[in-house]
């Protein structure tokens, strides 16, 4: 069938254009391990080295059953971990036996100039073999013309026997570079998981 038919020159295209390198690399800055951790803060590394940041989530179980994971950042030195936060947030949901499936906007995880720690995954199981997996994106961190916006999204077995895929985006509201960054859940500890930091130029 000639949908299925490529000419030589759409053949060297599409092999171009897979292959290419200006779209830059995953650098690895570090990793960190959690072990019974309140708080696990990357203070170090996140400068204007790279224009986006990111941080990969591996099996990170919490310690309490039905909890919130969540950030924040700050600037300079500074241990407060209270910028200013817009944030929107959508997820879907499944449940093991089938029933409820849903799709659709939470209010009451998006924050309109808040300060609190923006949650990026909500209703985390603590049972043995349940967790959460996912991604942060930090773009340009070091601007001082811009606000710092962020992208996550999440896939975690909740507490609720759920299998839960959930988007969080929104932006630091400040043209202060950031400098720090620290995860917690909102309840308990991380019993263990992983968070690996890398850049993006």
């Amino acid at each position: 069938m000639s949908i299925v038919k490529l000419n030589n020159r759409g053949v060297k295209d599409a092999t171009a254009f897979g292959s290419i390198s200006s779209l830059g690399s995953l650098t690895f800055i570090s990793k960190q391990t959690a072990s019974s951790s309140a708080t696990i803060s990357f203070t170090s590394g996140i400068d204007s080295t790279y224009k986006e940041y990111l941080f990969f989530f591996k099996n990170l179980h919490p310690s309490s059953d039905g909890v919130g994971f969540l950030f924040q950042s700050d600037t300079g030195t500074n241990t407060n971990y209270n910028q200013t936060i817009t944030s929107t947030m959508f997820n879907a949901w499944h449940r093991e036996d089938g029933t409820n499936p849903h799709l659709g906007y939470r209010t009451d995880s998006d924050q309109a100039q808040g300060t609190a720690f923006q949650e990026i995954a909500l209703d985390i199981g603590s049972d043995n073999d349940q967790c959460c997996n996912g991604i942060l994106q930090i773009f340009n961190p070091s601007s001082s013309v811009f606000v710092k916006h962020f992208i996550s999204r999440f896939v975690r077995s909740g507490s609720d026997e759920y299998a839960g895929d959930q988007y969080y985006s929104g932006y630091f509201n400040t043209t202060t570079p950031l400098t720090r960054f620290q995860f917690k859940f909102s309840s308990g500890n991380i019993d263990f998981g992983d968070i690996i930091l890398f850049g993006l130029k």
